[in-house]
């Protein structure tokens, strides 16, 4: 309440309320208490909408950590997976390398083991041979020293030593060749002709001087001793030499029957495919000429001509194609009613996707704005023209700060409800 003192003509007027100063006083609280209870319905929605926000940042936060937490577990799971299985490998190889290891240990020993066995058989055979040779040698040389007994020439009584000794000496080189990979041949060809010698001359001698059994016996020990001996030396040369027996011979000859008896037969079978590959061929010629001298004459008749005129028995390829240009003037496959054809169509697909206008609907568009958006072109404001009694602006006083905002926060949440 305002109390006036209003001087008129000198009079004093009895103080009155001001209806103005009133109103103004009324807004002057009203605008405070909306401004305060403005400040504090936005500290509540700040407030508000910061605990909104921490618990929606705090649940994401655990979500984020569950599914770090997740793929970590993961990652260690497959970490201890993979080095799991490293382990496994690492151990099987191990296993592996050690069965190895052990397998050719004992197969390097079973080896040694076969060679020490199969040496000491050759050993045992060829001492074996030798002293055979000694027992044959004592007992066909009394015959054939008494064969050649003469008390005027004793000295001829060497000559049995000779035959023996001569065939263990050039049994002993037949060895000596063997071994220095040279022709042992005619060594052991020479052997067999002195054992002959003393089993010829034992045979004669003992069938004179002594019984039957007696010359054919020591005939037998002049031969049997260096034939098992030659014997021994020839299964040890062919041992080294890598020859086969006669068993591997016949199945190696068998198998070589058998090859040559499938090698034949799939020959057979292929001249019947490339027969009939042929017969195929030379019948699909056959009706691709006919197909073309039925769809083309005009082309299949100047084909011919041209095949003639250079030398050929048939219409090539290579005939067909010049024939083809000659009279349609473009390779086989093409033509001028294609060509026309294929640019007809190309026409039409172009004149169906022309954009030109006029020819194509447009659709009208206009911009679109969100109401939030300050409009792109002021508005147009009616100003009406001023008369008495009529309020204008600046007549009332404007709004404070809050009140605006709390004003603009009704707006809103009024629009956010309406849709």
């Amino acid at each position: 309440m305002t109390a006036q003192l209003d001087h008129i003509n000198g009079a004093a007027v009895v103080p009155r309320f001001d209806p103005v100063a009133l109103a103004e006083a009324e807004a002057i609280r009203t605008r405070a208490s909306a401004e305060a209870e403005a400040l504090r319905i936005e500290a509540e929605a700040k407030a508000e909408a910061e605990r909104i926000k921490a618990v929606e940042e705090a649940r994401k936060q655990k979500i984020v950590n569950d599914k770090a937490d997740a793929r970590a577990r993961e990652e260690q799971a497959a970490r201890d997976a993979r080095i799991a299985k490293l382990n496994r490998e690492r151990e099987e190889q191990e296993r592996a390398a050690l069965q190895a290891r052990e397998q050719a240990a004992a197969e390097e020993q079973s080896e040694a083991a076969r060679v020490e066995e199969v040496a000491a058989a050759e050993e045992q055979w060829r001492s074996y041979a030798l002293r055979f040779y000694a027992v044959c040698s004592i007992v066909a040389l009394p015959v054939q020293i008494a064969a050649f007994y003469n008390p005027n020439a004793l000295w001829l009584m060497a000559a049995p030593i000779m035959l023996e000794g001569g065939a263990w000496v050039v049994l002993k080189g037949a060895r000596a060749a063997a071994a220095g990979r040279r022709p042992h041949w005619h060594y052991r060809l020479i052997a067999w002709c002195l054992a002959f010698i003393a089993a010829g001359i034992n045979l004669w001698h003992g069938l004179n001087a002594f019984d039957p059994a007696t010359a054919i016996g020591t005939a037998f020990a002049s031969i049997a001793g260096p034939g098992v001996y030659d014997l021994h030396e020839h299964g040890r040369i062919r041992a080294r030499e890598g020859k086969r027996t006669w068993r591997q011979r016949w199945a190696a000859r068998r198998n070589k029957r058998a090859e040559a008896a499938a090698m034949a037969q799939a020959e057979k079978q292929q001249r019947a495919e490339q027969e009939a590959a042929d017969a195929a061929a030379a019948e699909k010629a056959a009706q691709l000429a006919a197909d073309r001298e039925a769809d083309f004459p005009e082309v299949w008749k100047h084909a011919k001509k041209l095949a003639a005129a250079l030398g050929e028995t048939t219409v090539t390829e290579d005939i067909w194609i010049q024939a083809h240009i000659d009279k349609e003037g473009t390779p086989p496959g093409e033509s001028v009613e294609i060509i026309n054809g294929r640019n007809n169509a190309t026409r039409r697909v172009l004149h169906a996707r022309s954009t030109a206008p006029g020819e194509t609907p447009v659709k009208v568009t206009k911009d679109q704005r969100a109401s939030q958006m300050p409009p792109s072109k002021p508005r147009r404001t009616y100003r009406p023209p001023t008369r008495p009694g009529i309020r204008r602006q600046g007549d009332t006083a404007k709004y404070v700060e809050a009140a605006n905002r709390q004003a603009a926060i009704t707006a809103k949440a009024a629009v956010n409800e309406s849709r």
